[in-house]
């Protein structure tokens, strides 16, 4: 649920819809705020896990501090959520500890042989 007025901030500035995708679905957001704040608004609480216990990981600081809201957007992981703003078409995944770079997940290996 959004917040659309703000005791210190005030009301909630219109701005232009846009979609993005999480895990391939839309969801609805407004263009210029954080992704976080998008997901969020739209329920989703978990962005992550951690790569020791796999526990999961959502919003903890929200001002790019900490490396809690880190996600894969647009096929890049470790991506601060809280703090980049979303774009219209933008993809963002749940990331699965340290994440994968695109040439991980087509199974280019980085080592020499």
């Amino acid at each position: 649920m959004r917040v659309k007025e703000h005791p210190i901030l005030g009301e909630l500035e219109e701005k232009k819809t846009v979609t993005i995708f999480y895990n391939g679905q839309p969801i609805e957001a407004r263009e210029g705020e954080p992704i976080a704040a998008a997901l969020m608004n739209a329920g989703i609480r978990a962005f992550r896990t951690t790569a020791k216990r796999h526990t999961p990981r959502g919003i903890f600081c929200a001002i790019g501090r900490c490396t809690d809201c880190m996600m894969t957007v647009d096929g890049r992981p470790n991506i601060r959520t809280c703090i980049t703003p979303v774009e219209d078409g933008m993809r963002v995944e749940f990331q699965e500890g340290l994440g994968k770079s695109p040439l991980e997940k087509e199974g280019h290996s980085h080592e020499k042989n």
